[in-house]
């Protein structure tokens, strides 16, 4: 028997009551179909009012959302390699790319086995202190590092494969996925990656030294990221936007390709380049050259 999870918006009844409508259309289907509300620190169990079922017993995930209820599902469920379908509660939509009122006509293509999956590299970051790890992370978007204090900069020394790329000097520094370079990657004034190319974005935050500028480097790189000189000031950590952790002068994270890929199915005629024109509302129609 296929067994779909729901994965909806927390704290949003518009989604609460669209994945129990599904859950109904699922089960009349004769599909096992669980729903659960995305809340932050979640477990990977999906937890229904009929038993439990584990995240690696199911054969698709169906997010009802926007992107942020999405990356907490794919850190749920990501490592287990499940499909994530997205639909679209939200606003941008980058990656929940299925508008409500063609889920019905998509998840009937997800279980004819219609639609095409699409691999998207992860990050992960191992948080050293004391020589010790205290904390392992992964993201599906990006990595944070920021201050919390106004008008004050930090230093952030950073190499790459143990070879000194620079130190950082300002607001902070963000470490992005290729499907993560049109979130807080983009505001910053790093580049747009095609989001299955495997490489990642290294981008300052607002940098006091004007001539740095974002860096891309390959996947297979090891990146770490070390606090210039001791001070008071607050420093956090942040995953996908979502999960904050702080860190302290003398603490090492180490970033490096996650093994875990997510698997984003893609709807019929999906095209990146018409998301990119759409939510980013780049020109008019498009250039027609035989004109």
């Amino acid at each position: 028997m296929t067994s779909v999870g729901i994965i909806y918006k927390h704290r949003y009844e518009p989604a609460r009551k669209e994945a129990q409508r599904l859950r109904e259309w699922l089960e009349k289907k004769g599909v096992q179909a669980l729903a659960q509300e995305m809340r932050l620190g979640e477990t990977d169990i999906l937890n229904a009012d009929e038993g439990q079922l584990h995240s690696s017993e199911l054969d698709w995930v169906v997010v009802l959302g926007g992107d942020g209820t999405l990356l907490g599902a794919a850190r749920m469920v990501g490592k287990y390699g499940v499909p994530i379908l997205g639909v679209n509660l939200g606003g941008l939509g980058f990656l929940t790319m299925v508008p409500l009122d063609e889920m019905y006509e998509a998840i009937e293509s997800m279980l004819a086995g219609d639609l095409s999956i699409e691999d998207r590299v992860m990050l992960e970051a191992s948080v050293l202190r004391h020589g010790k790890e205290i904390r392992k992370l992964q993201v599906l978007n990006d990595l944070v590092i920021n201050k919390m204090t106004l008008a004050r900069i930090i230093d952030l020394y950073v190499s790459i494969d143990e070879e000194i790329l620079t130190t950082f000097k300002g607001d902070g520094l963000i470490i992005a996925t290729p499907t993560g370079s049109t979130a807080y990657n983009l505001a910053a004034g790093g580049p747009i990656v095609y989001p299955t190319m495997e490489a990642f974005v290294v981008t300052p935050i607002c940098p006091f030294t004007l001539t740095n500028r974002p860096i891309l480097v390959p996947e297979s790189v090891k990146i770490k990221v070390e606090m210039g000189k001791e001070s008071d000031e607050r420093v956090i950590l942040t995953c996908d936007g979502q999960v904050g952790f702080d860190i302290s002068y003398g603490d090492k994270i180490l970033i490096y390709k996650s093994n875990s890929r997510i698997k984003l199915a893609k709807p019929i005629n999906y095209s990146y380049f018409n998301i990119l024109r759409t939510k980013l509302m780049w020109g008019g129609a498009p250039f027609n050259a035989d004109k």
